[in-house]
């Protein structure tokens, strides 16, 4: 049986699409490319980066923006993208229960239920991953930000980013959890109904609201200020998680994570900033912070949730002018066991 790994289980690479002048990006490519700059140095240190780029042209030119001490660890591929959401674009990984093996999953992707165009985007898993011992297909929309793993069959999710009449026409919730059973050995749904953040195109993707950081702990997006606008949907999510229990009936151990005073784009519509969005990487959490006085809190708070990881804080600034951050644009791969 097929099982889906926690994010803190090993892993072989993570996954970047790099951002080119034909995404959404082209008017802040500069900034936005440091970031992934950044990415790679700090991931490179604790395992491969797998870095997916439109053309051959395109991977000269990142190859130009990275020092020669990281190309060790750099594996490129060559993908048309539309844009650069990995996390929700790119490969599920299950571990095979018998073999250990890594196998990759691709399910279909539609731009959130046919918001922006995705079609390239669509194809780049099969595209990419082509030559792999073990790749599937399936025909469900399922983008990886929408989904969390306890590694031992528990999945978090928010109902709605799911049973999607955009996504999934046709597709019961009955229909939609036996497939996840079928590809990814999930055995416990713990569907949630509450959760938003402001300037979210998702519908409320989990990993902008709540994160297994261990199997019995989460950590999740909390409001302090009942004057903020999302305040009432964070408020009835955190209620939500207490309700939730662990296969031993006990409930999970919920760490608060604050929120980043509100970020706004050039027209004044504010933008889903948060900390759940943080990567697990081998060694490390890649942590992402908004100049913000709650930057401190939030990393010291997952700094106690994962110890003998490094903390690596992440400026996302540039990355939540387009509405998401760092867990959003990478994709884990998991390791053979």
């Amino acid at each position: 049986m097929q099982r889906l790994p926690a994010e803190w289980e090993p892993q072989a690479a993570i996954m970047l699409t790099w951002p080119h002048p034909g995404t959404d990006w082209a008017r802040q490519l500069d900034a936005v490319e440091r970031v992934y700059q950044r990415l790679v140095q700090l991931i490179g240190r604790d395992q491969e980066v797998l870095i997916v780029c439109r053309d051959a042209p395109h991977r000269a030119a990142i190859q130009a923006q990275l020092p020669a001490s990281s190309v060790a660890r750099i594996r490129f591929a060559i993908a048309p993208s539309n844009d650069t959401w990995a996390r929700d674009h790119g490969p599920i990984s299950v571990i095979d229960g018998a073999s250990g093996q890594r196998c990759l999953i691709d399910f279909r992707f539609d731009g959130w239920g046919g918001k922006y165009p995705a079609a390239l985007d669509d194809r780049i898993t099969a595209t990419v991953f082509a030559g792999d011992e073990c790749l599937e297909s399936s025909a469900l929309v399922l983008e990886g930000g929408a989904i969390e793993s306890d590694g031992a069959g528990s999945l978090l999710a928010v109902r709605r980013t799911l049973v999607d009449p955009q996504r999934n026409p046709g597709w019961s919730q009955a229909a939609i959890e036996d497939e996840l059973r079928i590809r990814l050995g999930i055995e416990r749904f713990l569907w949630l109904e509450h959760g938003q953040l402001s300037g979210d195109d998702t519908d409320g993707h989990i990993d902008t609201l709540a994160r297994f950081c261990d199997a019995r702990t989460i950590g999740y997006a909390a409001s302090s200020d009942p004057a903020d606008a999302d305040h009432p949907a964070l408020e009835q999510l955190a209620a939500e998680l207490r309700r939730l229990r662990q296969r031993n009936g006990e409930p999970y151990r919920l760490v608060a994570l604050p929120q980043p005073a509100p970020i706004h784009d050039d027209d004044g519509q504010r933008l889903p900033a948060g900390y759940a969005n943080f990567l697990i990487t081998n060694r490390s959490v890649l942590v992402p912070v908004y100049a913000d006085p709650a930057d401190a809190i939030a990393c010291e708070r997952l700094a106690s949730c994962f110890p003998g990881r490094r903390i690596e804080p992440v400026d996302c600034r540039p990355l939540i002018r387009q509405g998401g951050s760092l867990h959003c644009i990478t994709m884990q791969l998991a390791a053979n066991r």
